[in-house]
């Protein structure tokens, strides 16, 4: 009788196994330092995904023609715990010479680039003009009714710039995804 109180009063299982709490899930750009080969980007790309996180930007280019070096740049989101257990996998793959917690590095530059394409006339023309000129955006292309920005900076500066342009008449984003640096003479 006592056995069978306790476990009515005992919250309900889950057939799921339980984990402990790992913390809210941030975002982390990850730069990796790999062999400039066939199947590189396919197998860190797949090491990631296949842990169910999304892969949010993505920036790959050779970075030492001389070493045959490329540089991949991730920026995706986890806990801390699994973050640390992705660039641990990623660093025992054989075309990986480095992983990079950018997100980490105090002396770590971030920017990326984007093209905004906003469609508008009249006040909504002047006033897309007059919010490139604050978030210092280029024009490389005008038509009577439409602008082609071009735009450079942190990821959160180039969101606000695209918020404040949906209702001028946005109609196109391409961007390139994030790109990182130390600053200073040490290299990555």
């Amino acid at each position: 009788m006592t056995a069978q109180k306790a476990t009515s009063n005992a919250p309900s299982q889950s057939v799921y196994p339980v984990t402990r709490d790992e913390g809210a899930d941030r975002e982390v750009i990850i730069a990796v330092i790999v062999d400039n080969e066939p199947g590189v980007l396919s197998r860190v790309v797949g090491l990631i995904s296949a842990r169910g996180y999304n892969i949010e930007s993505l920036t790959v280019a050779e970075t030492d023609m001389e070493k045959h070096t490329s540089r991949i740049t991730v920026v995706t989101t986890g806990t801390p715990s699994k973050i640390e257990q992705i660039k641990a996998q990623l660093g025992r793959l054989v075309p990986v010479r480095r992983v990079i917690d950018v997100s980490a590095e105090t002396d770590a530059l971030e920017r990326e680039l984007a093209l905004v394409k906003v469609v508008n006339e009249g006040e909504h023309r002047v006033e897309s003009m007059r919010l490139a000129d604050v978030f210092r955006a280029n024009v490389l292309d005008t038509t009577h009714t439409s602008f082609v920005f071009e735009i450079t900076g942190a990821r959160d500066k180039i969101n606000a710039f695209i918020d404040l342009m949906k209702p001028l008449g946005l109609s196109e984003v391409s961007r390139t995804g994030v790109l990182s640096i130390r600053r200073g003479v040490e290299k990555d």
